[in-house]
């Protein structure tokens, strides 16, 4: 038999059974209960005498758990703490971060990841995750076979070349994919069991990584070309061949590999690209949410998007579809949506202009009324002569958002929107409290990495955090519930709408347009009930409706709790 399996009684309660070793149980996360295995446990799995005589309850070891992490002192310790945590026991992982979520999601994920990744190797402990790479690409249905993982429902798969805002990190992507899974478990109640980090590692460019004695990839340059694109359709194939109910995420590509690879298999299997579907889902939500506060309709905005990379474009995308929904032509859209990347506005008929830009390009006889160089305007000369109001940073440049160009935008709007989303902190296009200060406290603030609240003349306002979070996990179990085929737009503006209404109306008043993240959990389910229902509705959904959806989807989310295991 499998490893363990998960059954339910007659009276509908949930148990596990397994024929292994009691040894065995203690060195397994999933099924290892450390000093809460029950008297029965001990004894029907050979555990008497080796662990300590009291059996703790769970809370018990929360309590012990919280307090050795407040002993550790950096963050990057506490991001290995956690790690060796979920290595050991996943259930009391999960307890201890659902309870203090707020706290340590920014350890966990962003902005604590970005250092974690960079330090992969040096740091790796225990075998976590399945690696496709050049070495065994040739054997990929046996490697995939090798997974503990026997039902696969969710995975999030990396080949480590557009990391967050460090780029290349070969190997040590897979630091991305299991800090994704965590959240995908934390904020929507998604089984661990059925998840599966998976790193592509293709290679990596950076020479320093290769030179690293210590260095846990392979050691070539990165494939490109056919070589690369056969590389991921033999992935793709065997995936699928493997795990065919399964959904899958695409995480972390370069710019033009992330909407090819996209585009390539997006009808192929379920799959989507978090980098550019889910933040530009969180960024609709949180300019939908800023319309509460503004009483002013998206409609009316001109917003400008700084940064072309998989994030940016993908904003820019889903932000022109919000627009058409509201009323706007497909044409009017895309004029009040405007693209800058480092050599200025994306323009149609630009030299050199990639692919995968060409969406977001605005025509130059739309511009030719302010602009008349044949030179694309700068970002400031973009926001006076466009006259935007909604100033969108994924441009990974810390400090991208300068005085001069904030004050330009709050110029050009009574309450202008300023989200400065680039990651990890130190990217931050501007601080909160420069956006405050620049704009005499009328701007609405949001960024990605978390930032404190901003005292101004006497309030006190909480910073939103335009985190994927809020996005990714609900509509990752929604897809997942509904059975889809694909995830359609409609799916991600369906997320996008309910995260806006979700967000409380007081923190909306306070300055915050998305929700604090210690309602993370709540508000996922809000989204992943969103989602089905409208997958239903369009009839992407293989699921026969379930009557009540958002029992349905309550019913669905699993727990951090111990459930009793027998004996196969």
């Amino acid at each position: 038999m499998k490893q363990f399996e998960r059954r339910v009684d007659d009276s509908g309660e949930p148990y596990m059974v397994t024929d292994l070793p009691g040894f065995m149980l203690t060195r397994l996360p999933l099924l290892n209960k450390s000093t809460a295995f029950s008297p029965e446990e001990r004894q029907t799995f050979g555990l008497e005498g080796l662990l300590p005589p009291h059996v703790a309850t769970l809370q018990e070891q929360i309590t012990r758990t919280y307090g050795n992490y407040q002993r550790t002192t950096t963050n990057i310790d506490k991001h290995v703490y956690l790690r060796n945590l979920q290595d050991r026991n996943e259930v009391l992982f999960y307890a201890v971060l659902e309870e203090h979520l707020e706290e340590m999601m920014p350890i966990v994920y962003t902005p604590t990841v970005a250092e974690a990744v960079q330090r992969f190797s040096h740091l790796y402990r225990y075998a976590r995750g399945l690696v496709i790479s050049t070495e065994n690409i040739d054997r990929v249905d046996e490697v995939l076979g090798n997974t503990p993982m026997p039902d696969v429902r969710l995975a999030v798969v990396t080949d480590s070349e557009g990391i967050l805002g460090i780029g290349d990190q070969g190997y040590g992507g897979m630091g991305i994919c299991i800090g994704k899974l965590s959240l995908y478990t934390a904020a929507a109640g998604i089984d661990p069991a059925v998840t599966l980090p998976i790193e592509l590692d293709v290679g990596t460019n950076r020479a320093d990584l290769l030179d690293d004695p210590l260095y846990l990839g392979v050691r070539h340059e990165r494939l490109t070309g056919q070589q690369y694109d056969d590389f991921v359709e033999r992935f793709v194939t065997a995936f699928k061949r493997r795990f065919p109910a399964a959904l899958l995420q695409w995480e972390d590509f370069s710019k033009q590999k992330a909407f090819t690879v996209l585009e390539r298999f997006r009808d192929e299997l379920p799959s989507f690209n978090d980098d550019i579907q889910g933040t530009g889902a969180v960024t609709l939500a949180g300019l939908l949410a800023a319309t509460r506060r503004s009483k002013r309709p998206l409609t009316d905005e001109v917003i400008l998007v700084h940064g072309a990379g998989a994030g940016g474009v993908g904003v820019a995308m889903q932000v022109t579809g919000g627009l058409i929904d509201q009323g706007l032509t497909p044409e009017e859209a895309r004029r009040r949506v405007l693209v800058v990347d480092s050599r200025g506005l994306v323009v149609a008929g630009r030299k050199g202009l990639e692919p995968y830009k060409e969406y977001v390009a605005q025509a130059p006889e739309d511009i030719a009324q302010w602009w008349h160089d044949d030179a694309p305007p700068s970002l400031l000369q973009t926001v006076e002569g466009a006259g935007v109001t909604v100033l969108l940073g994924l441009s990974g440049q810390g400090g991208a958002f300068a005085e001069d160009v904030v004050r330009a935008v709050a110029r050009n709007s009574h309450t202008p929107v300023v989200f400065a989303m680039s990651n990890p902190t130190e990217n931050s296009e501007a601080t909160p409290e420069e956006v405050y200060r620049w704009t005499d406290g009328r701007a609405i603030v949001a960024t990605g990495s978390p930032f404190p609240e901003v005292e101004w003349k006497g309030g006190r306002h909480p910073v939103g955090q335009a985190n994927n979070a809020f996005i990714f996990p609900g509509l990752g179990l929604g897809a997942m519930l509904s059975r889809v085929r694909t995830l359609t737009p409609g799916m991600f503006r369906a997320a996008a709408q309910a995260l806006a209404e979700y967000t409380d109306p007081a923190r909306i008043a306070a300055g915050a347009v998305y929700p604090s993240i210690s309602s993370l959990r709540r508000a996922s389910r809000h989204v992943a009930i969103a989602v089905v229902e409208h997958s239903l509705d369009e009839g992407s959904a293989q699921l026969e409706h379930p009557g009540d959806v958002a029992e349905f989807v309550t019913r669905s989310m699993w727990e951090p709790r111990y459930v009793p295991i027998r004996r196969a």
